[in-house]
């Protein structure tokens, strides 16, 4: 008598478990219209604002590059020691799964330009096997660098902390942009299981917008 009880119990949680999941499972995203990321829903009141850098190649890049397309920007420097090489293999494990959906694209921006020259940039691209029709990798101006990672992307959380706005930004985010140019979501990039939900939203955007 005990024992079928104790069977019962483990199936009861394990149903609950089950259905707790299922309630869990996101069919639509939400917007992220500020700084502190809070999710939204109905439409997206912030848009990436304008921007015009330099990439890889030497070639100008800005918005209408990303024109109808969904991307995914992140901030780094070539000479980065710590999160930077996680960032790239997983940037370069998004540009692998997408390479052949012309609607998905990639966006790096340096933060620091004043070593991250075009051919520092190229050698870099090329020693990552980045694919220049899908990913993107920018150098330019460093405020307004900065200025679009903290004002257009949210990408520096530690922003209200700083003493200056000149002061060092690097951060992990990963941001899914929509076709729009609206934030539609945020991750880790150097967690596997980010990449997985990153991915999951992909397709959740590639079907509801």
């Amino acid at each position: 008598m005990r024992y079928s009880f104790f069977i019962l119990l483990i199936f009861l949680c394990a149903s609950c478990k089950e259905k707790h999941e299922e309630s869990q499972v996101i069919t639509e995203l939400p917007y992220f219209n500020s700084a502190d990321f809070t999710p939204e829903w109905g439409k997206g009141t912030h848009k990436i604002p304008k921007f015009s850098f330099i990439n890889q190649n030497g070639d100008r890049v800005t918005n209408a590059t990303y024109k109808d397309k969904i991307y995914i920007a992140d901030f780094f420097f070539t000479s980065c020691p710590g999160i930077c090489p996680k960032l790239t293999k997983n940037m370069r494990t998004l540009q692998d799964t997408y390479k052949n959906d012309d609607d998905i694209m990639l966006l790096s921006h340096t933060v620091m330009p004043w070593k991250d020259s075009v051919p520092v940039l190229k050698d870099y691209g090329q020693r990552h096997e980045v694919d220049i029709g899908k990913w993107h990798l920018v150098t330019g101006d460093k405020t307004a660098l900065y200025r679009i990672a903290r004002q257009g992307y949210f990408a520096d959380k530690d922003v209200v902390k700083l003493q200056t706005e000149d002061d060092f930004i690097h951060t992990e985010n990963f941001v899914l942009v929509d076709k729009q140019g609206h934030i539609r979501g945020v991750y880790n990039g150097t967690l596997p299981i980010d990449i997985e939900r990153l991915k999951r939203h992909i397709t959740i955007l590639k079907t509801k917008g």
